[in-house]
């Protein structure tokens, strides 16, 4: 006998004769079927439950920087984030500069794809007409200043910290880098600068796009900065600048002035 289908309402539950309304958002078609199965033990003898994804809404869409772009269906497997991505042939671009998005009921989250596949956790169980973007975004930050090299540095999508920058560009220079004078300039939310300083007016500052300019500092002259710089994230777009030591300055001063001066000693010491 075909029974018929049952839909989930706004509120992800379904209402199941004799089991009554059961929650099933998140669930996996087996775990539903577990939980329609506890409902009806003690109302029917031996109760069993086969539940499995009907329709044209139990699809997930693919698209973005993958192979081909794809409408996939669900089963009662329960398909992952990864499943999603073999499906539709992989990523086009190298995995570690790759970001997915995956967007729901009108929400989206972002992550790094090497963090999913990493990461058993976050390989989470795709849900009907879920939108799966796999986005290529190189990211870089600019550094200036004293250090082994000026440039623009790319770096991946799982995003790179002060220590790793650092290194990234070659250090310090030794002559001229003064470590007491690191910073990081960056454009950070108004909402969030708000929280980190309480009772700051920040209305004069503030640009179109709700972005508050904000100088961080870091000092290596502090061995506890060394620890601190491994977890302070550098972002998309960051400018690090590294200042000179007043020894270069002195020095540069220095230079010009000799510069100046050598001609006139020389034709000095030539009238001898």
């Amino acid at each position: 006998m075909a029974l018929p289908d049952i839909e989930v309402d706004a509120e992800g539950r379904i209402m199941v004769p004799f089991a009554g309304l059961i929650d099933v958002s998140g669930s996996t078609p087996q775990q539903v079927a577990a939980k329609i199965v506890a409902r009806l033990r003690g109302k029917a003898h031996q109760p069993q439950a086969l539940v499995s994804l009907r329709g044209a809404a139990s699809a997930v869409t693919v698209v973005g920087q993958v192979r081909s772009s794809i409408r996939m269906p669900l089963t009662s497997r329960g398909e992952r984030v990864l499943d999603a991505i073999a499906a539709a042939g992989g990523p086009s671009e190298p995995v570690e500069k790759v970001s997915l998005q995956i967007t729901r009921d009108g929400r989206s989250v972002q992550m790094p794809l090497d963090q999913v596949i990493a990461s058993p956790g976050d390989n989470i169980f795709l849900r009907p007409a879920d939108v799966l973007t796999v986005s290529y975004q190189p990211r870089s930050f600019t550094v200036l200043g004293a250090t082994g090299r000026n440039d623009e540095i790319k770096f991946e999508a799982r995003g790179i910290t002060l220590a790793q920058a650092l290194g990234r560009i070659g250090g310090l220079r030794d002559d001229r880098a003064n470590p007491g004078g690191i910073f990081v300039f960056r454009l950070e939310d108004a909402a969030t600068m708000v929280t980190v300083l309480p009772g700051a007016d920040l209305a004069g500052v503030t640009d179109g796009d709700g972005k508050v300019p904000v100088i961080y500092r870091a000092d290596l002259r502090d061995p506890a900065t060394f620890f601190a710089a491994q977890h302070f994230a550098i972002r998309d777009r960051d400018i690090v600048y590294v200042t000179n030591a007043p020894v270069a300055d002195l020095q540069k001063f220095v230079n010009i002035i000799g510069a100046a001066i050598y001609p006139v000693v020389t034709v000095q010491a030539a009238g001898l």
